[in-house]
């Protein structure tokens, strides 16, 4: 059995198909508008995974650091960004580079502070507990410009135990196929991703690989509190649809499938 990411990362876009990137990238742009990180800041993608959120918010105009633990993630989202050089060469339209760094969330270290951070598609719902979301939030807080912004997702309860549950689902496609069983722990609020990938190789035959992932499922309540002992402000919490518009999920926090967290480095 593989570490989690490794063969999964081959095929995280085709499975990930469903999530409006570019629409939640335009809400991205709309929360930095009003916050004041202008086009050229310096953006830090955690748990950037295949590079899909640095690529777009780069298109925006920002200066991109993308962070993941996940080498074999890194090394598509490299692939990505290296085709993304060429076409701009060829258009004569070249972006700011970027930098992929292979770090954990949880000790993650910058050169320097940035005007935001990013954490998307339930990187947060990695942590293994209320502890590790304060040191994740800690860190983020201790690398944030004055006044930064901090904006990150969250699966939550509802869509843990409601929507997936222990459920299995399979995903068949010409190259591949994928068996993901899930297994959710109401008390503790752990969610188990069994995955059972067939992968075309080279030869035109199926290789059989496994991968167990766990995300963490954490009340509204529990963030909250744990974002004000970071030192980080909460601004807002919204429900984002797909086309990127935003609803303040005031009352909604444990109904919503995800949440979108707002967040401020305090100014001192």
């Amino acid at each position: 059995m593989s570490s989690p990411y490794y063969d999964f990362a081959q095929i995280y876009d085709a499975c990930m198909d469903d999530i409006p990137y570019e629409a939640w990238a335009g809400f991205l742009k709309r929360q930095f508008d009003e916050y004041g990180i202008a086009p050229g800041a310096l953006v830090l993608d955690l748990g950037c995974g295949t590079g899909t959120f640095t690529l777009l918010l780069r298109d925006l105009g920002y200066d991109m650091i993308g962070a993941d633990i996940s080498e074999s993630m890194l090394e598509v989202a490299r692939e990505k960004y290296y085709e993304s050089l060429e076409n701009e060469e060829e258009s004569g339209e070249p972006k700011a580079p970027v930098l992929f760094l292979q770090q954990d969330m949880r000790s993650f270290e910058l050169y320097g502070t940035v005007g935001a951070v990013v954490a998307m598609c339930d990187t947060m719902n990695y942590a293994s507990g209320p502890e590790d979301l304060e040191q994740v939030f800690r860190l983020v807080n201790n690398y944030l410009d004055p006044g930064g912004l901090f904006i990150f997702d969250l699966k939550t309860h509802h869509y843990f135990r409601d929507v997936v549950g222990d459920r299995t689902f399979t995903d068949v496609r010409d190259d591949m196929a994928l068996i993901w069983e899930n297994e959710f722990e109401e008390e503790t609020g752990k969610n188990t991703y069994r995955l059972t990938m067939f992968l075309e190789n080279e030869e035109g035959t199926y290789e059989r690989s496994e991968e167990v992932h766990e995300q963490n499922a954490f009340s509204a309540e529990t963030v909250k509190q744990a974002i004000e002992k970071s030192g980080l402000r909460l601004e807002r919490v919204y429900e984002v649809g797909e086309d990127g518009t935003a609803q303040d999920a005031t009352g909604r926090e444990e109904t919503a499938e995800r949440l979108f967290f707002i967040c401020r480095e305090q100014m001192k």
